[in-house]
């Protein structure tokens, strides 16, 4: 009988197993923190460093304090001051034309002579007929002083004396009403010439010599437009009409309008305000104001567009931008200014107007603080801006300007 006993494996057997399992633990724990610490370093080698914004290059101006003047603009009509129809007062033939087509004629000059031959015959009679009634009145004048006498010398009777006073009465009617048949009769004759009522400048002839007029002919004989002085209507928004009589209250002088082309380039005239309508437009939300101007050069002519400025007031220490840096958002006007550490940021303003490339600012700004002019389309808030060269700065400056200022405003 053979008898199996079991063993029991030896302490130091263990021991070596974990020693075993440790080391290689630890081996597998460094060669992975090797790999994952090479990995991220080549991770972050390959990964490239995210770039910095580079500098924007601008145009700068400084914000300028100045006295300006303040207005309000249109665009206007130029009218005559005064405009006649010359027409015949008296039916009969023309015989004649006293003026020359588009020619400035005077008040009282003859424009036209109607045919006076019928009313000088009419006038002849008249003033025959005065002349027979007073040699009559003068004969029972004569009568009556001579019944006057005989009535003291109890030779006539008191009715003969007053039945001569009652012819002498009607024959002096009589006479009154001849000497007004031939004051009649010379106006009538005065109508057979035609002379100019003002100063002006005659357009077209309308009717030429031989022709039969008629007082009721509706053309006439030819149209006068007062051109010096000469008119200009405009119209303004219903708000400047508190601003105008705001205005006129605090001076005694009539405010001034000037004038210039459509192109807003060069000014016609300089006039003053003579109208500020009765009332506003419901329809248009405008007000119609009329300005008379000098006009000796015929620099304005009717029915000629114009561009009208209204001069308001003038203001002291107003702030002042070109009118470049002003830019238009969805819901306010604002400016590109930069700080000291060269950071743009945009800077909601009021406009009180722009005129001949200048803005006027009442509200946003400070003097002397820097304002974006040119590049504001790659400006975002918080960058930093660099201004070119001023060689390049006047460059540029002459190429985006020909010379002209424009001379058209708008007031806000």
């Amino acid at each position: 009988m053979t008898t199996t006993t079991a063993t029991t494996p030896p302490p130091y057997s263990l021991f070596q197993r974990r020693s075993t399992w440790l080391a290689t633990a630890t081996l597998v724990v460094v060669l992975g923190g090797g790999a994952w610490a090479l990995t991220h370093h080549a991770a972050n080698a390959a990964k490239p460093e995210a770039p910095k914004t580079p500098p924007v290059q601008v145009t700068t101006a400084r914000v300028k304090q100045q006295e300006v003047q303040v207005y309000r603009s249109g665009i206007g009509t130029v009218a005559s001051m005064a405009t006649v129809t010359v027409k015949a007062r008296i039916d009969g033939q023309l015989d004649k034309v006293g003026f020359v087509e588009g020619q400035d004629v005077k008040a009282g000059q003859l424009l036209a002579q109607l045919d006076p031959r019928t009313l000088q015959a009419q006038l002849a009679q008249a003033q025959a007929t005065k002349a027979k009634d007073q040699a009559t009145l003068a004969n029972a004048r004569a009568d009556l002083k001579r019944y006057t006498t005989l009535l003291g010398q109890d030779a006539a009777t008191q009715q003969q004396v007053d039945t001569q006073k009652a012819l002498v009465n009607q024959l002096e009617a009589s006479v009154q009403n001849d000497a007004a048949q031939v004051q009649y009769a010379e106006v009538q004759l005065s109508f057979t010439r035609i002379s100019s009522p003002m100063n002006g400048r005659v357009g077209a002839r309308l009717v030429d010599p031989g022709n039969i007029v008629h007082a009721a002919d509706t053309n006439g004989l030819v149209v006068i437009n007062q051109i010096d002085p000469i008119a200009v209507q405009f119209t303004l928004p219903e708000d400047a009409v508190q601003d105008i009589n705001r205005v006129q209250q605090q001076s005694a002088q009539p405010l001034a309008v000037v004038a210039y082309d459509r192109a807003g380039t060069q000014m016609l005239g300089t006039g003053k305000l003579i109208l500020l309508n009765n009332q506003i437009d419901t329809t248009s939300g405008t007000v119609q104001l009329k300005g008379s101007f000098a006009n000796p050069q015929h620099t304005l002519w009717p029915g000629q567009y114009v561009n009208v400025r209204l001069q308001l007031e003038r203001r002291p220490n107003s702030l002042t931008v070109p009118a470049a840096a002003v830019q238009r958002g969805q819901d306010n006007t604002y400016v590109w200014v930069i700080d000291a550490e060269n950071k743009a940021s945009n800077v909601p303003v009021h406009v009180v107007q722009i005129a001949d490339g200048t803005a006027v600012i009442d509200q946003g700004l400070a003097a002397d603080q820097r304002v974006v002019v040119d590049g504001q389309y790659k400006l975002k808030p918080g960058v930093t801006i660099v201004e070119p060269p001023p060689a390049q700065q006047k460059e540029k400056g002459t190429a985006g300007t020909d010379g002209k200022k424009p001379a058209s405003g708008s007031s806000n």
